[in-house]
């Protein structure tokens, strides 16, 4: 099913504004690879789905990115808890390390291709 609109929780809008307001630099390089439809689809940063906020959402693809920096080294079973739910919903994921989004974007771009 593609262009499927998950529901939020509304209370999470506040603190993905504050996110994107602060993203990490991985984040804010990733961005400015995807953006304006790049890839040929829409992404949005730090999207509300479900109880949970992900870095990058298209809707169309039903496809989530994370960028996991050092604020997920010990998140392991939240980070796969989180996923799996979505993933219930139909959510795809693929996630990167920020040390790969920073030193090797073209291999980043290529796998989202």
């Amino acid at each position: 099913m593609r262009n499927k609109i998950i529901p939020y929780n509304p209370k999470l809008k506040a603190y993905a504004r504050e996110l994107r307001n602060n993203s990490t630099l991985g984040e804010v390089l990733l961005w400015q690879k995807i953006k304006g439809r790049a890839l040929g689809v829409q992404f949005h940063r730090q999207v509300p789905l479900n109880a949970f906020i992900v870095d990058f959402y298209c809707h169309e693809l039903q496809l989530a990115i994370e960028v996991d920096g050092r604020s997920h080294d010990f998140k392991y079973r939240y980070d796969a808890k989180r996923q799996g739910i979505l993933e219930s919903l139909g959510v795809r994921f693929v996630r990167f390390q920020d040390r790969e989004v920073k030193q090797d974007m073209f291999s980043v771009i290529l796998a989202l291709q």
